[in-house]
């Protein structure tokens, strides 16, 4: 287990679990459905989750995240599986009241603070590594809302990464994060919110009022 740098770019996919979808109310995309998270809003472990006075609905969203660990750009998948370098927890916080009302998703996802990442980076050899056997559990205050397999993905990785390198050249340090299963819910002031990846650790971080 390593640990990580800010990240040059956050590369997000939305609705990629079937079962969070339809929790939202939202068809599964016909292709992956990508937004951006702005490096400003990454914490660490222990780093504190603050609340803005914008927002009435702040949500938990937890995810694995993929460390890319060399150049990606026009790549087929297996160019891309090639280029995992690492995994790591991800908790990509949403204001979802302001996802509904803003029309798109940048203010609602890209606050300070709204892209906790750790406690560090398992790094794999993607020969033999099974990215697809991963599993992600999302605690608050101790009780399970979300659970979630890599496996259940609508798009697993190899494809994910392929795409986005189809799109824009994905470097090294790039983190992206898979999407989130269902059971995405509420934070408030005094939670403590974690993020487990199988083999991975737990991120683990304090909810404040902003």
């Amino acid at each position: 287990m390593r640990g990580m740098n800010r990240p040059g770019k956050i590369v997000c996919v939305g609705r990629n679990y079937a079962a969070h979808a339809r929790e939202l109310g939202n068809a599964v995309p016909e292709q992956p459905l990508l937004f951006l998270k702005p490096p400003s809003a990454v914490i660490g472990h222990g780093e504190a989750i603050v609340l803005p006075a914008a927002s009435a609905r702040v949500e938990h969203e937890a995810e694995i995240g993929v460390v890319i660990g060399r150049t990606l750009r026009r790549a087929s998948e297996a160019e891309a599986r090639a280029a995992v370098a690492g995994i790591t927890c991800a908790n990509d916080v949403t204001a979802r009241d302001l996802q509904k009302t803003d029309g798109q998703w940048t203010r609602a996802k890209g606050f300070d603070t709204f892209c906790p990442i750790g406690p560090g980076v398992l790094a794999i050899d993607p020969d033999t590594f099974d990215v697809a056997a991963l599993d992600v559990t999302c605690r608050v205050n101790g009780v399970v809302r979300q659970h979630g397999r890599a496996a259940d993905m609508v798009f697993g990785v190899p494809t994910l990464l392929a795409y986005i390198a189809g799109i824009m050249t994905l470097e090294p340090g790039d983190l992206v994060l898979t999407g989130t299963p269902e059971g995405v819910g509420p934070l408030v002031a005094g939670d403590v919110v974690e993020v487990e990846v199988s083999g991975v650790g737990t991120l683990r971080n304090p909810v404040v009022g902003g």
